[in-house]
């Protein structure tokens, strides 16, 4: 994380190596006040390949594992999520959406709001962001 210990009002920013690199002028993770912001995640891997092209069940799995990796990149977890929002660029996709979802959430039901959106950059059809506690 992004030393910022000398004012503890800043938030702590992170760009862990289990993603990858940002594509635009923004942090993965913020944490703040004991809460993790972490941005957009879109189904890119690690290695930066898009997955534009795959299936969207491949998209939602790849970005559900951003999500992970981002959390657990300063001691956070899925079981401390707090709000999850979704954009799906078809809304026929939200079934789908909601069981690989439920079987990643598990247990932890936190507040989420799925949004129909007519495009995501790249062509993608699925980007997910999240509020957790550290």
């Amino acid at each position: 994380m992004t030393d910022n210990s000398h004012d503890s009002h800043l938030p702590q920013t992170n760009n862990p190596t289990t993603l990858a690199k940002p594509g635009g002028h923004y942090s993965h993770v913020a944490v703040a006040n004991g809460f993790v912001f972490v941005s957009g995640q879109l189904p890119i891997n690690p290695q930066g390949d898009k997955l534009n092209d795959a299936p969207f069940d491949v998209q939602a799995e790849q970005v559900l594992a951003n999500v992970k990796a981002a959390l657990e990149s300063v001691g956070s977890s899925v079981a401390q999520l707090v709000q999850v929002r979704v954009y799906v660029v078809d809304v026929e996709n939200w079934a789908s959406f909601n069981q690989i979802y439920a079987r990643w959430a598990g247990d932890a039901k936190p507040a989420r709001a799925v949004v129909p959106v007519p495009q995501l950059h790249y062509g993608f059809k699925v980007e997910v962001e999240v509020v957790a506690v550290v």
